[in-house]
């Protein structure tokens, strides 16, 4: 899936995650919600694709096999023609001290693992702008209780 694209449709991000399960998650979770995907699993390449296609927003897990995301964070803050790009960061560590070293190295917010699938495509909506991307079943529960 290393770099991977869809077919233009929506604001692009870029999912930083080795674990292929996550990474389908969020692939199709996020395609589902119409919006152009790039992928890697290693962070280098993250720093790469991110330079080539200025993704509007990058989900970068922590715990990458070549460099960390804190230093692909860093790496994409330090240069100008990617600084202005959103991080979130997906990761399972929760240990106390934890977020202040995800936030310090350079990473916008801090979402630990397990995530509420809900609360992050609403995060992502914000930081991409795209209002229409509000999870659906929550739409579809509110047209339920409008129309019962």
């Amino acid at each position: 899936m290393s770099g991977d694209t869809s077919t233009p449709s929506g604001p692009t991000i870029l999912i930083v995650e080795d674990n292929e399960l996550n990474l389908k998650l969020l692939n199709d979770l996020l395609e589902y919600h119409g919006y152009t995907i790039l992928a890697t699993s290693l962070g280098e390449a993250a720093v790469e694709l991110a330079r080539q296609h200025k993704p509007d927003l990058i989900l970068l897990d922590i715990q990458l096999p070549d460099i960390s995301g804190l230093e692909a964070a860093r790496r994409l803050k330090a240069e100008e023609q990617t600084r202005a790009i959103p991080i979130i960061a997906l990761t399972a560590f929760a240990m106390q001290g934890d977020e202040t070293k995800v936030l310090a190295s350079g990473c916008d917010v801090y979402v630990a693992k397990p995530f509420n699938i809900a609360e992050l495509i609403n995060m992502i909506a914000r930081y991409t702008s795209k209002k229409a991307a509000v999870n659906r079943l929550t739409v579809r529960a509110a047209l339920t209780d409008c129309a019962g």
